[in-house]
């Protein structure tokens, strides 16, 4: 299955019968879990149960509103519904009288009440749920083609900064050796003030020797360039990655945060190693607002 974003949105329209017309949309934006709302007409839960049911088989992830709007054919009419009517213009006059107030009630305002003006006859159950569930699944293929689409997208723009974030760390590991020896210099430069020659120059070998040791970004490199091969693993599988891709993402910039760390203070190709991290972070940045909205 190919990347999906989780923004997208579909229509499709559909007669149930010579009376009656519909419209089911659906509209999706990202969101950390499947999370569904329902636009339908009242006294629908059966329905709303087999939508439910559908949607949780074919979606992973996303905010989701599904809309399903019905609609009389030209030539059906309407009935009056004589009974809730009745009611509202009986409270109507009765709390007039009450409070003195010399009105009579507003038809128009009465027909605007849900309720009031009942279609003309609806479809059983079972046969205007057959026609519902077999629109969505049109409409779950336009939504999911949208989704494919964008996705499409995001996965070249993510494939691009995982490049500069390679390219970045062999950037760096060229100056590594350098730093390194650079380090070495300071410490012992350092060391020779603060004891003079009082201590044999093998030993301040050694301990300057440790305190590179510690100093060393080879692991955070290893690390960054194992993430990224995993990352693009993952976009190469596709289906339902984007919480792992994000969590991967997490992991890189913990490793940049690292990196920068080791190597903060230092002048000369240190100051190379800094650029190149911060750009890294950056990209790495770009690339998590990138997979939050990818399903």
């Amino acid at each position: 299955m190919p990347v999906r974003s989780m923004t997208g949105f579909a229509q499709v329209t559909g007669q149930v019968d010579s009376n009656l017309n519909f419209s089911l949309s659906l509209k999706s934006v990202n969101h950390r879990f499947l999370d569904l709302h329902f636009r339908i007409p009242a006294d629908s839960d059966a329905l709303e149960m087999k939508l439910r049911r559908k949607l949780k088989e074919q979606m992973a992830r996303g905010h989701v509103e599904l809309t399903l709007n019905l609609r009389s054919a030209g030539g059906a009419g309407f009935a009056l519904n004589r009974e809730l009517v009745a009611s509202y213009i009986q409270a109507f006059r009765t709390a007039a009288e009450e409070f003195g107030i010399e009105m009579e009630p507003d038809l128009n305002a009465i027909l605007r009440i849900p309720g009031a003006l009942d279609s003309a006859r609806l479809p059983s159950d079972s046969e205007l749920d057959a026609v519902v569930l077999a629109k969505l699944d049109e409409a779950l293929h336009r939504l999911n083609e949208m989704r494919e689409a964008e996705g499409e997208v995001t996965d070249r723009e993510l494939r691009n900064l995982m490049r500069h974030v390679k390219e970045a760390c062999q950037h760096i590991e060229k100056h590594r050796q350098a730093s390194l020896k650079t380090y070495a210099e300071k410490l012992n430069t350092r060391l020779q003030e603060l004891i003079g020659s009082q201590i044999e120059p093998e030993r301040v070998l050694q301990e300057a020797a440790l305190l590179v040791d510690r100093s060393d970004i080879q692991e955070e490199l290893v690390r960054l360039d194992n993430h990224v091969k995993h990352f693009l693993g993952l976009l190469d599988s596709g289906g339902e990655i984007g919480k792992k891709l994000d969590f991967l993402l997490q992991e890189m910039n913990r490793e940049a945060n690292t990196l920068l760390s080791k190597t903060s203070g230092l002048a000369g190709e240190a100051l190379n190693i800094t650029e190149f991290g911060l750009s890294m972070k950056s990209d790495i940045e770009k690339a998590r607002e990138q997979v939050q909205n990818l399903e």
